[in-house]
C-alpha cells in the first residue's frame, strides 16, 4: 500500500470517525467518556481502553495520566489509521496511579503480558534463547536454562550467538569447582551429615561443600569472580588471578602458577576476539530495526565493556506503526526484563522526537567507527532473521494448511502427509430410512463437489455398526473398480464398535494397510485406532484436532441433510400413494407443480386437473377433504 492509499483510507476513518460523533448514542457514549477524563489525575500512572463488551483495547502509561488520555480525543489530533479505530471503539476508561515513571512502564509491561490488547504493538521473542542461571540457594549452582523463574535467582544473557554462552559455560565448568547436584545444602543438613561426596568429588570437579569439606565464604567467593565474568567485566576477575599468580610465583608453587597465567590467557584471549567497542562509553545497548510489508525484526545487542555480553532478537506484526515506534516499544519490553539498560543507545532509526521515560537517554546513529561496526553487525542479523520470516510468510501463504496436515501426520503418527481424507457419518431415526455420509477434504480444506451420501440397502433396524460397514465397504469396492484415488487417511465418526466393523471392511478388500484408519469418539473427543483399546488424547487447541473435529462435524451435517431430505420425500410419497389411481410417476409429478403436501390438500379440484386429469383430480380432492371432515 503506497503513502496516497494510505492517506485516503485515514481520512475515510477520520470522516466515519466524525459522523459518529454527531450520532445520538454517541453523545450519551462521550457525555460518560467526558466525566471520566474531566476526573483523571494529573499523575503517573497507566490507563486503559475497553469496549462495549469490556474488552481490553490498549493499555498506555504516561507521566501525566490527564493530558495524555485527553489527547485521544482531541479532534485535530493526527492519530494512526490503527489508532483512529481504536478511539471509535472506547466505551470505558480505567486508570492506575503509581508512584514513579518506572512503576508506570512496569505496569503497562505486565497488562501488555498477561492481556495481549489487539491495539498495543506486541512483541515476541523470535526464539526461546537460553540463559545463565546462578541459582538462589546455600552453595549457587550455575546452569544454563530457557525458563526464567521469578524466585530471586540471577539470570545472565539471553545468549541468541550460542558461542558466547558455550565459551561462559566451558570457562567455568573447567577453572571452578562448583557443584551440581540439587541437594538442599542449608548448615542444619550438612551438619547432620545427611549427605555422602559423590564421583565429581572424587574426580576434582567438586570439593564436596555438603559434607563440610569447603566453606560457604570460599564458595560464594567464586561465585562472585563468575557473577563479575558473566556481567563482562573482567577486570576484577584479571586483577584478583594475577595477585594470586604472584602469590604462587612468591611460594615457588609453578604448577599452580601456570594453571592461573593459563585462566589470564583464556580471557585476555576472549576478551581481544569479543571487544568491539573502545573507548571511555564501552556501555551501550544496541538496536537494529529492519522490515518488510507488514513483518519486522529487532535485534538487541547489551554490549558491556566493549564486548556484546547478550544478544535478543524480536518480531512483530506492523500495521500504520513507524519504526520510531517499535524502537521504543522494544526499549520498554527490555526495560522490563531486565530491569536496567544503559543509558546510550545505538541504533539505524533517527528519532525525531524523544518519548516520556526516554528524555535522559542519548540515542546515537554512528557513521563510522566501533559502534558504526557494532551497529553493522546488529543490522546484518536482523537482515538475515527478516529473510527468513519473509520465506517462511511466503510458504504459509502458499498453503497456510500445509503446517496443519504435518500437525496431524505428526500426532497420528502417519506415514504420508494427509493430503486425500475421508469422514464417514450414519444418519437414522430408530433404524428408519438409515442413510451414510462421505465427506472429501483436500489439503486440509473441505471439497464439498466430492461429498456422496447413498442410503444403506442391506441393514434392517438400527445397527449402526452393520451400517459403517457397508459404508466403508461400498465406498471403496467403487473407488477400486474404477481406478481411483485412495485417501491417506479415514475417519470414522464414532467409537471403537464403528471402527472395528470400518476396519473389517477395508480388510475384506485388502486395503487395512494402505489407508490409514482412525475414529473420534465424541464425549471426550478421543483418537481410537484399530486393535488400540487405549485412545489417543490430542490436545484440546491443537490446530491437527481441529482440522479432525471439522471432518466430523461437515460429515454429520452432510448426512442429517440428505437423512431428513430423505424421510419427508418417503413420508409424502407414501400418503400421496395411498390415494387409489396415484402412484409414484403421479405423486412426484404432483409434488414438482405444487412444492409440498399442503399446497397439494389445500388445491381445488380445477388445480388438481390440471396436473394429473379430472378423474385423478377427484379422487385426490376427495382423499383429504373426506379425512379433515
Amino acid at each position: 500500500m503506497d503513502f496516497e492509499e494510505k492517506q485516503k483510507k485515514i481520512k475515510e476513518i477520520q470522516k466515519k470517525f466524525s459522523e459518529k460523533l454527531k450520532s445520538p448514542d454517541y453523545e450519551v457514549i462521550e457525555e460518560k467518556l467526558k466525566k471520566i477524563r474531566s476526573n483523571l489525575p494529573e499523575s503517573p500512572g497507566v490507563y486503559r481502553f475497553y469496549d462495549h463488551q469490556q474488552n481490553l483495547l490498549y493499555v498506555g502509561k504516561s507521566v501525566n495520566l490527564k493530558h495524555r488520555v485527553n489527547s485521544y480525543f482531541h479532534s485535530s489530533a493526527n492519530h494512526s489509521r490503527r489508532i483512529y479505530e481504536m478511539v471509535n471503539k472506547i466505551r470505558d476508561i480505567q486508570y492506575t496511579v503509581v508512584h514513579s515513571d518506572m512503576e508506570a512502564l512496569m505496569l503497562e509491561c505486565n497488562f501488555i503480558k498477561e492481556y495481549q490488547p489487539k491495539y498495543n504493538i506486541l512483541m515476541r521473542d523470535g526464539k526461546s534463547y537460553p540463559y545463565i542461571c546462578i541459582k538462589k540457594e546455600p552453595f549457587p549452582r550455575v546452569f544454563t536454562t530457557r525458563n526464567k523463574i521469578a524466585d530471586g535467582s540471577e539470570y545472565f544473557g539471553p545468549f541468541a550467538i550460542s558461542g558466547t554462552m558455550g565459551f561462559f559455560m566451558n570457562f567455568i565448568q573447567k577453572n571452578f569447582k562448583l557443584r551440581n547436584c540439587n541437594y538442599a545444602l542449608t548448615p542444619e543438613n550438612i551438619q547432620k551429615q545427611k549427605f555422602k561426596p559423590c564421583l565429581e568429588f572424587q574426580i576434582g570437579n567438586c570439593l564436596a561443600p555438603c559434607i563440610g569439606y569447603q566453606e560457604e565464604e570460599d564458595y560464594n567467593d567464586q561465585i562472585q569472580q563468575i557473577r563479575s565474568l558473566l556481567k563482562g567485566n573482567f577486570e576484577p576477575l584479571i586483577d584478583y588471578w594475577n595477585h594470586n599468580l604472584q602469590k604462587a610465583i612468591t611460594g615457588l608453587d609453578f604448577e599452580k602458577a601456570h594453571q592461573i597465567k593459563q585462566k589470564i590467557e583464556k580471557i585476555n584471549t576472549f576478551q581481544q576476539k569479543n571487544t568491539i567497542v573502545t573507548g571511555s562509553t564501552a556501555n551501550i545497548e544496541v538496536i537494529a530495526i529492519k522490515s518488510f510489508e507488514d513483518i519486522a525484526v529487532i535485534v538487541h545487542f547489551k554490549v558491556t565493556n566493549g564486548s556484546i555480553v547478550s544478544t535478543r532478537v524480536f518480531d512483530t506484526k506492523i500495521y500504520e506503526e513507524n519504526l520510531e515506534d517499535l524502537l521504543f516499544a522494544s526499549l520498554e519490553k527490555l526495560l522490563f526484563d531486565e530491569g536496567l539498560i544503559y543509558q546510550e543507545i545505538i541504533t539505524n532509526i533517527s528519532i525525531d522526537k524523544k518519548r516520556e521515560f526516554f528524555e535522559n537517554y542519548k540515542f546515537i546513529t554512528p557513521k563510522q567507527g566501533d559502534k558504526a561496526k557494532v551497529l553493522g553487525l546488529a543490522l546484518k542479523n536482523a537482515e538475515t532473521l527478516l529473510q527468513e520470516k519473509i520465506l517462511l510468510y511466503k510458504e504459509k501463504k502458499k498453503n497456510p494448511q500445509e503446517e496443519i496436515l504435518k500437525q496431524l501426520q505428526k500426532d497420528l503418527n502417519l506415514e504420508q502427509l494427509p493430503v486425500y481424507i475421508e469422514c464417514f457419518d450414519n444418519s437414522n431415526i430408530q433404524g428408519y430410512a438409515p442413510v451414510s455420509s462421505i465427506v472429501v477434504f483436500r489439503n486440509g480444506k473441505p471439497s464439498k463437489k466430492e461429498y456422496r451420501c447413498f442410503h444403506v440397502k442391506t441393514v434392517e433396524g438400527p445397527d449402526d455398526f452393520a451400517t459403517m460397514y457397508e459404508a466403508v465397504y461400498r465406498r471403496y469396492k467403487r473407488l477400486l473398480e474404477e481406478e481411483k484415488e485412495l485417501p491417506q487417511l479415514v475417519i470414522i465418526d464414532g467409537g471403537k464398535g464403528q471402527l472395528s466393523k470400518a476396519y473389517e471392511a477395508l480388510s475384506s478388500l485388502n486395503l487395512e494397510h494402505k489407508i490409514a484408519l482412525i475414529s473420534i469418539a465424541k464425549r471426550l473427543e478421543e483418537i481410537y485406532f484399530p486393535h488400540d483399546s487405549v485412545p489417543l488424547h490430542i490436545d484440546k487447541k491443537s490446530s491437527s484436532l481441529k482440522l479432525i473435529q471439522h471432518l466430523r462435524n461437515e460429515a454429520h451435517d452432510n448426512g442429517v441433510k440428505f437423512h431428513r431430505k430423505t424421510r419427508d420425500k418417503k413420508t409424502i410419497h407414501t400418503e400421496l400413494t395411498n390415494i387409489q389411481g396415484i402412484g409414484e410417476n403421479l405423486a412426484q409429478k404432483l409434488l414438482q407443480e405444487f412444492k409440498s403436501l399442503k399446497k397439494i390438500k389445500n388445491a381445488n379440484i380445477e388445480e388438481l386437473a390440471s396436473v394429473i386429469g379430472k378423474s385423478k383430480a377427484e379422487s385426490v380432492y376427495e382423499y383429504f377433504h373426506s379425512e379433515r371432515e
